[in-house]
């Protein structure tokens, strides 16, 4: 038997105040005087004190990444030209931010040494060069895309990541004071992200030992921030930020299922972000994942949070026909959650179906 060698990050820190050792970590890194790039979620321009603490050094720069959307290869290809005509090469990229904004940073340090499109790379082990020096540092928890092997692009035709050896991160850096002022709604659907990833991984089909011991432990720091803690506080902080590591790490050897192979249809027609998506998706998912969906609920109601409804209504024959297409390209995700025989369960029809519930 051939089992899959996955590449994981290289070097992990964690705890409060990690933030203020990202000077001394990349040094190392730099090459000449070619710049490290820092990549900041929007959500923080104006944020002086925050900016401030960046660690700037000789040419390096700030680019605040607009996440108003989800990450478009069009967008990554935009920002590989404009650095590389103004600096021609740079020594690295740190991406500050939620799951889209480290998708970007890994996307660009991946296009910065090879050629064409990011579009060309969407799919499985499609990259042939590795990426300039990458460090991913979140500043929401449950995406899992610090330490994941794929980043989550809209192309042209598809919403797929570019999943290879080369795109994890070098570096990460875990700090849950980043986390602490997160808009609530915001932090809830990103946590959710996670907690839909571990139920995935847990009952799909390709779950061993590894996946499940990541994810057994994600879903119970997942049920007890979200069910048993009274109220947020640091603590919470700290147990989610975890849980999106181990989420993360569960899917390494594993993968995701219906809720996300159905949300990236979303996305790709919509533009419907990743968290809000998946949380859309699995509100309607009791046939597939019955359990989950009950304490998902759960979640909902004690945080009072609004899961939108009926997104879908009013869409076009062609609309449905695009977003199928888009669901139906995600092979592994339909296998890991069905099995191999998948296509004789998940019909055209039957998704459409899924579709209008929505």
């Amino acid at each position: 038997m051939k089992f899959r060698n996955f590449k994981l990050v290289g070097y992990v820190i964690f705890g409060r105040g990690a933030f203020n050792q990202v000077d001394e970590i990349v040094a190392p890194h730099r090459k000449g005087d070619a710049p490290m790039i820092f990549f900041v979620d929007h959500f923080f321009e104006g944020n002086q004190p925050f900016v401030s603490r960046i660690p700037l050094r000789g040419k390096d720069k700030i680019v605040f990444i607009d996440v108003t959307h989800e990450p478009k290869t069009v967008y990554v290809d935009r920002l590989r030209d404009e650095l590389k005509a103004e600096f021609g090469e740079v020594s690295g990229i740190i991406g500050i931010g939620g799951g889209s904004t480290m998708d970007m940073a890994k996307a660009v340090a991946l296009m910065m040494t090879n050629p064409g499109s990011s579009a060309d790379y969407q799919g499985w082990d499609l990259i042939k060069n590795p990426a300039v020096y990458k460090v991913g540092i979140p500043t929401l928890s449950g995406t899992g895309a610090e330490v994941s092997r794929t980043t989550v692009l809209t192309g042209p035709t598809k919403k797929l990541g570019m999943n290879s050896d080369y795109t994890p991160f070098d570096q990460i850096v875990l700090d849950p004071e980043l986390t602490k002022n997160a808009p609530v709604n915001q932090r809830f659907y990103t946590a959710m992200d996670c907690y839909i990833h571990c139920i995935e991984s847990l009952e799909g089909t390709y779950l061993n030992a590894f996946s499940r011991s990541y994810g057994e432990k994600a879903l119970e720091l997942c049920q007890e921030i979200y069910l048993q803690k009274p109220a947020w506080d640091d603590d919470a902080d700290e147990k989610l930020m975890m849980a999106s590591y181990a989420g993360g790490m569960s899917i390494a050897y594993s993968q995701v299922g219906v809720a996300h192979a159905v949300s990236y249809g979303l996305s790709y027609l919509l533009g419907t972000k990743h968290g809000i998506g998946n949380c859309i998706v699995f509100d309607k998912l009791e046939e597939f994942y019955p359990a989950g969906v009950k304490e998902f609920k759960q979640m909902v109601e004690k945080h009072q949070v609004e899961i939108p409804q009926h997104i879908t209504k009013g869409l076009t024959d062609d609309d449905f026909e695009k977003m199928i297409d888009v669901s139906m390209g995600l092979a592994p995700l339909w296998e890991n959650a069905l099995g191999k025989d998948w296509q004789k369960l998940m019909t055209r029809d039957r998704l459409r179906k899924l579709y209008e519930r929505l």
